[in-house]
């Protein structure tokens, strides 16, 4: 399949690229930076002739774009998708969003981190904004709280809403599995309108 990646040179990203690539996938990798640069208000454009858009862009941590902005940007890449003909969308969402209790998600808890929260909150906007879209064929893909760079083992566990743990309580995926889950997820569109999480 043809592919166009946003957020292609980051943790996330650079590992989907090279998932797809490595499974025989031609995959056009753009980011905000450097020398593939391709800005996702362009995706009517750009995403003509491929068959799956995939988008590993996240707000910064930092907090200094703004949540408006950032569903600018999406909002974009629905409106292009669907001017491009290209139907299916995978997203790398955010833990923030998943449930810890029916009713409480994990960002609203009290101990959730300061510095990740204004990500986290955009990061739910996000996931509202894909469940309004009826007419695109989108997934929403959620890592398990704690994600990092580790080893590719191909073995995890797929969830829904629910904050996955494992039996210490942890709830963690590898930057490297969590882009074996979203490959499976391109290969095989399993979870279509629906979010899925990750975790081991």
């Amino acid at each position: 399949m043809k592919i166009l990646l946003f957020g292609a040179t980051g943790m996330v990203g650079s590992r989907i690229a090279t998932e797809l690539r490595d499974r025989g996938h031609e995959v056009t990798g753009l980011s905000r930076k450097g020398p593939d640069k391709g800005d996702v208000h362009d995706t009517a454009a750009l995403a003509e002739g491929h068959d799956v858009i995939v988008s590993a862009i996240a707000p910064p941590r930092d907090g200094t774009e703004p949540e408006p902005p950032f569903l600018a940007a999406y909002r974009a890449l629905i409106d292009g998708a669907r001017a491009s003909g290209v139907r299916r969308v995978v997203v790398v969402g955010g833990a923030g969003s998943l449930q810890v209790a029916p009713g409480q998600d994990l960002v609203d808890t009290p101990d959730f981190p300061e510095v990740y929260k204004k990500e986290a909150l955009a990061g739910r906007s996000l996931l509202r904004l894909f469940r309004e879209v009826e007419d695109l064929d989108w997934t929403f893909v959620s890592p398990a709280a704690q994600i990092a760079p580790g080893e590719r083992t191909g073995v995890f566990r797929l969830g829904g809403d629910l904050l996955m743990t494992d039996s210490e309580g942890r709830s963690f995926i590898t930057a490297e599995d969590f882009a074996v889950a979203i490959a499976d997820e391109v290969d095989k569109n399993a979870h279509l309108r629906q979010r899925v999480c990750v975790a081991y």
